[in-house]
């Protein structure tokens, strides 16, 4: 059973196992990238595959405003209602209802909708970073949708890209916005010192690994939440290309580990802390100066104080 909330679901850090919506969240996790590519084949190119991200919005995660012919349309996934509103600057709109249904069927009437306001529109119809990867149209596998898990978890997001908004603003150098990668299901936000990288090796599944060197073509530090690495989902951060001594730099609070090439910090760890919102910013700022230090950034051109 997934543990009780507050009433004021905005004032909490909202708890949700992952095996009590693995299901919902494999769904999930394919719907949303049926609509990122819609994204992606209709916006222009930007750096690092920017132009294909979700955002989180004050209802659930949309993909903002999409050029198309002249006028402009956008896609949101409402987790509070449970509806996929498509809208054109125009006035119209469709909708799509969340509930239980396969990926086939979620793709179909999205597809269809989008017909019937005029956009028609083709995507490379087969799921990225993910193993298998069962077309959209053929998938009848996936098909949960509990909506109480979907709406924690967008609650979850919330939380996270408050945080991650919050650590960006102390960044001038070059910064990507806080957004949805719809590719591993996680909300990123990534540093960068100005200099290239080595080409990536890639590897990722079903990706093609051009994308990957595109996505790493300049040295960074990312950070993010996904649902994954703990119980309730985890904090992560990685560099790339890691420097020299990057695994073993200390790093804050004393629940976080490296492996694998990235550090994780439960999601649980941070909620369950006397103050949340401190744990998590020391995880970004140590892990940060893991990178930024041990890489030779030039920090004092790249940050900033506000408060100065």
């Amino acid at each position: 059973m997934m543990a009780e909330q507050s009433t004021d679901l905005g004032a909490t850090w909202p708890r949700l196992k992952l095996a009590d919506w693995a299901d919902t969240r494999d769904t999930l996790h394919l719907w949303t990238q049926i609509v990122g590519k819609i994204r992606m084949a209709h916006a222009p190119m930007a750096n690092h595959w920017w132009h294909v991200t979700l955002y989180v919005s004050a209802r659930g995660l949309t993909t903002s405003a999409i050029p198309y012919r002249g006028g402009t349309f956008d896609i949101e996934f409402d987790f509070v209602d449970h509806q996929l509103h498509i809208r054109t600057s125009d006035g119209r709109r469709r909708g799509v209802p969340l509930a239980p249904k396969p990926v086939a069927a979620f793709y179909a009437e999205t597809m269809d909708a989008l017909s019937e306001l005029g956009i028609p529109t083709r995507i490379h119809a087969v799921p990225n970073e993910v193993d298998p990867a069962i077309p959209f149209a053929q998938d009848h596998e996936h098909s949960s949708y509990d909506s109480r898990a979907v709406e924690l978890f967008w609650r979850q997001l919330l939380r996270a890209d408050r945080a991650l908004t919050e650590f960006r603003s102390g960044f001038v150098g070059k910064v990507s916005p806080v957004h949805f990668f719809w590719g591993a299901m996680d909300l990123a936000c990534t540093r960068f010192s100005g200099r290239s990288a080595p080409p990536h090796p890639g590897g990722a599944p079903n990706c093609p690994d051009w994308v990957m060197r595109e996505g790493y073509s300049h040295e960074l530090a990312s950070f993010g939440f996904w649902p994954g690495g703990g119980e309730e989902g985890a904090f992560y951060a990685y560099a790339y290309p890691e420097p020299d001594g990057y695994a073993d730099h200390p790093i804050r609070p004393s629940d976080a580990s490296y492996a694998n090439g990235e550090y994780l910090l439960p999601y649980e760890a941070v909620a369950t802390a006397p103050d949340p919102d401190r744990a998590l910013n020391e995880f970004l700022e140590t892990t940060y100066n893991a990178a930024a230090d041990l890489g030779g950034w030039d920090r004092a051109t790249l940050e900033h104080s506000w408060n100065a």
